[in-house]
């Protein structure tokens, strides 16, 4: 028997419509649940999937006391959630490569064994059998080789391309050596690494993979078209061809506007987008008939917190999910720490009122 995710992510269009919250609001969870968060983060969050169950916050392991932010020392790069970032990406490339000269020289094959690096894929990927190793631990033994069967079961990966580069050289310095003909060489040692990513991810008990790339900006591309159709989407259409032969599905991610490239990435293979709400989703819903999509929610409209155009908002939502069988309702741009409680309360409100095919 299917569950719900499951359900939605095929488009087969369940009448409770369900979310994918980008979330990292402690005070919010506090407010929402009337559990100190930082004091029970377990039950807290418990409390409130168990409010809200058609939203899936998920909760941590242990009910260990989370420190509070004045008590936290290091007060880092920023804030993320109930805690302070202790790098930044362009830093972090800084400390590794003393020139441009040195990036180019750079080899991702040689290198291997990413632990520590802050890529976020901080992962020993010398060897398939490493990364069958680290990512078979996840998933429960008696599944063997297989999920079961209708089972939203799945893996994310952040680096499924143009991640590697941006991260591991940072932003900046990415897009001043984008152009060079060196950097033809290192995007192929990449792509030999995730070849083994992507092979491993067919042998796990798994039915999706969720591949993240960060490929637009709010106002759409950061790479052109023609400099994308040479380094990207042919090795997405290549990885996710390799899932699809082991009957996996992938749900694409990235942060902005997806428009001028999601008819690339749904001929690669997709099942479906997940994003920000600068994307047209009701023109995607339109054009692909039942697939994935998310992240048509706002923070910025939960942020001015007018119950009015809460309520529009949802509406809206609620309308393009009538549209698409595989519509989750998401707020896209994430559900940040100063997002007001009760504006949350208001959207997860309505949800569980309206939120229905």
């Amino acid at each position: 028997m299917s569950d719900v995710r499951y359900d939605t992510y095929m488009g087969h269009g369940p009448k409770r419509i369900v979310h994918w919250e980008h979330w990292s609001n402690p005070d919010a969870a506090t407010y929402l649940s009337g559990i100190d968060f930082y004091e029970h983060p377990r039950q807290c969050m418990l409390k409130l999937d168990e409010l809200y169950p058609f939203i899936g916050f998920g909760a941590p392991a242990t009910d260990d006391p989370i420190p509070r932010l004045d008590d936290q020392t290091n007060k880092g790069k920023g804030r993320w959630g109930h805690s302070y970032r202790d790098h930044w990406q362009q830093e972090e490339a800084g400390h590794r490569f003393k020139s441009f000269e040195d990036m180019l020289k750079f080899s991702p094959l040689a290198q291997g064994d990413f632990r520590g690096w802050k890529v976020v894929e901080d992962l020993d990927c010398r060897t398939e059998d490493a990364l069958y190793k680290h990512y078979r631990a996840q998933y429960p033994a008696e599944w063997g080789d297989q999920a079961p069967a209708g089972s939203a079961a799945g893996v994310g990966f952040y680096n499924t391309t143009f991640m590697w580069p941006m991260l591991v050289f940072g932003y900046e310095n990415f897009l001043n050596i984008c152009l060079e003909p060196e950097f033809e060489r290192i995007m192929d040692e990449f792509a030999e690494i995730n070849r083994r990513v992507f092979r491993t991810f067919a042998r796990l008990p798994i039915n999706f993979v969720t591949c993240h790339d960060d490929i637009v900006l709010s106002n759409g591309p950061v790479c052109s078209p023609d400099w994308m159709r040479k380094f990207i989407f042919p090795r997405y259409e290549e990885y996710w061809d390799i899932l699809k032969k082991a009957g996996k599905e992938v749900l694409f991610m990235a942060d902005g506007n997806m428009d001028a490239f999601a008819d690339d990435v749904m001929a690669c293979g997709a099942r479906g987008i997940i994003s920000e709400p600068f994307t047209d989703y009701k023109k995607l819903a339109r054009k692909y008939q039942n697939c994935f999509i998310a992240g048509e929610g706002d923070n910025r409209i939960l942020m001015r917190n007018n119950p009015a155009e809460i309520k529009a908002m949802v509406l809206s939502m609620v309308e393009t999910a009538k549209m698409s069988g595989g519509y989750m309702m998401c707020i896209g741009n994430h559900i940040p720490f100063n997002v007001p409680g009760e504006a949350l309360k208001r959207y997860f409100g309505l949800s569980a009122e309206l939120g229905y095919r």
